[in-house]
C-alpha cells in the first residue's frame, strides 16, 4: 500500500476517533450511525481543503492564530460537516466547542498512536 493512501487512512482514522469520542462525551452531540462513514469522509475533505485556506488567511492577517491553525480548522470543520450532511447533530454552540477541542485531541492523539501501532510504514522517513 502507497504511503499516500496509508495517510490518507490515517488521517480518517483518527478523524472518526475524534468524532466518536465527541459522540460518546457530549450530550446532543450525535452521528447516525449509519451516516458515520460520510460524516468521517465528509468532515475530513472540508478539513483539507480549509486548513490551506486558513493557514494562508492566517498568515496574511491574523499571524496570531498561527499556533491554533489546527483548532480553527477542526471547528470550520465541524461546523460545516453539520451543515452538509445530514448524519452529524452539533446541539448547540457549547457542543460545538466542546466537539473542536474534544475532536482535535482524539484526533492528535490517532496521529501519534497509528503509526506506532498501525501504519509502521509512516514512522520511517519520507523517499525523497
Amino acid at each position: 500500500m502507497s504511503r499516500r493512501i496509508m495517510s490518507v487512512l490515517a488521517l480518517l482514522a483518527g478523524n472518526a476517533i475524534g468524532l466518536l469520542l465527541a459522540a460518546f462525551l457530549l450530550d446532543g452531540f450525535r452521528i447516525a450511525p449509519l451516516s458515520l462513514i460520510i460524516v468521517v469522509v465528509v468532515f475530513t475533505l472540508v478539513q483539507m481543503v480549509a486548513e490551506p485556506l486558513i493557514a494562508k488567511l492566517s498568515e496574511q492577517n491574523i499571524p496570531a492564530l498561527k499556533g491554533g491553525i489546527a483548532l480553527v480548522v477542526t471547528f470550520v470543520g465541524l461546523l460545516a460537516t453539520d451543515l452538509i450532511t445530514a448524519g452529524l447533530t452539533i446541539g448547540g454552540i457549547a457542543n460545538l466547542l466542546a466537539a473542536t477541542l474534544l475532536v482535535w485531541l482524539g484526533a492528535l492523539i490517532a496521529a501519534v498512536v497509528l503509526p506506532i501501532y498501525v501504519f509502521k510504514e509512516l514512522r520511517a522517513p519520507k523517499a525523497k
